[in-house]
């Protein structure tokens, strides 16, 4: 009779373990979606507010400067007390004059870099390479920045005499080489993932590598590396401390890279740092510079899911 109770009593306690150990599990299976739908609900709203405030800081300075003037109008000066101008044009173009530099350094060295890494690198190498990259692409852009207005400048200038000291082709020599690691990295995953047999039967065929790589490999991962390119392009238009420090503060609607020019985020820094009082209208161009930085990038970011979407292989 004991050996009975003791056997009873041992039941009860595990299924009473078990009733405990599923009621967690149920407590944690509830909560942890809830947890991860907080966690997205503040990104989320994050956003949303963010362009919430875009838009009504930019209502209140079109309020004060006529649209049409600040798409139209060739001259970005408001710090004209007399007659100040608020065209865009002279920091649109010096943001596009600088992501067009960053990408003719960028995606030739990128994707040399993927296709090595993908087709031609030794897994020793790769696993030597792959960390180089990611410590270049985790430096500060304010050391890039004092590393193209310090090293690079006086370089070009010996190369280039009527380079001026704060010019485009510095910082986007500097931004090229800060977004490398993205488009390498993101082009390499993308050729990493076409199938074997797609090497295999071209090698076959009578394909050397470099056909296979080219011919091949590059076409079926168009997709991912057209889609790593535009993103970089995103990240060359949003930098700024390297254009900051290295590009000067001069609007000028050019694209000659030897001249000093200034991009959209370099006067939003400037103006941040307390050259206008709040309520101003210069105060107020920030933020109508800021909507037409976010509209390139997310233009930019359309583009690239659109073109990944279009171009993506099934295999």
């Amino acid at each position: 009779m004991e050996l009975k109770a003791e056997r009873k009593s041992v039941s009860v306690l595990i299924e009473e373990n078990k009733r405990k150990s599923r009621f967690k599990q149920g407590m944690i299976e509830k909560c942890v979606p809830i947890f991860l739908f907080i966690m997205a609900a503040i990104s989320i709203l994050t956003t949303i507010g963010i362009v919430i405030t875009l838009l009504v800081e930019t209502i209140t300075f079109f309020e004060r400067v006529h649209i049409i003037e600040f798409l139209t109008s060739k001259e970005w000066f408001p710090f004209f007390e007399a007659d100040p101008q608020y065209g865009i044009a002279p920091l649109i173009s010096g943001t596009l004059l600088v992501a067009a530099i960053a990408m003719v350094v960028a995606v030739p060295i990128g994707l040399a870099t993927a296709v090595y890494l993908s087709e031609y690198a030794s897994d020793r190498v790769r696993k030597i390479v792959k960390p180089i990259l990611e410590v270049l692409a985790g430096i500060p852009t304010i050391v890039y920045g004092f590393f193209a207005l310090t090293f690079v400048t006086p370089l070009l200038q010996k190369i280039i005499p009527d380079l001026q000291f704060f010019n485009a082709l510095s910082p986007g020599i500097v931004v090229g080489i800060m977004i490398i690691p993205m488009i390498a990295s993101l082009s390499e995953d993308a050729m990493s993932s076409v199938p074997r047999s797609m090497r295999e039967g071209a090698l076959a065929l009578g394909s050397t590598k470099l056909e296979v790589s080219l011919k091949v490999v590059l076409p079926a991962a168009l997709s991912g590396i057209v889609a790593s390119c535009v993103l970089g392009i995103s990240r060359a238009i949003g930098e700024t401390m390297i254009v900051t420090i290295a590009g000067g503060s001069k609007p000028n609607l050019t694209f000659d890279p030897t001249e000093t020019i200034q991009t959209m985020t370099a006067y939003i820094v400037q103006v941040s740092l307390g050259d206008a009082s709040y309520g101003s209208t210069i105060y107020y161009s920030i933020y109508a510079v800021g909507m037409a930085l976010f509209i390139f990038t997310l233009v930019m970011n359309i583009i690239a899911q659109w073109i990944s979407r279009r171009f993506r292989e099934e295999y």
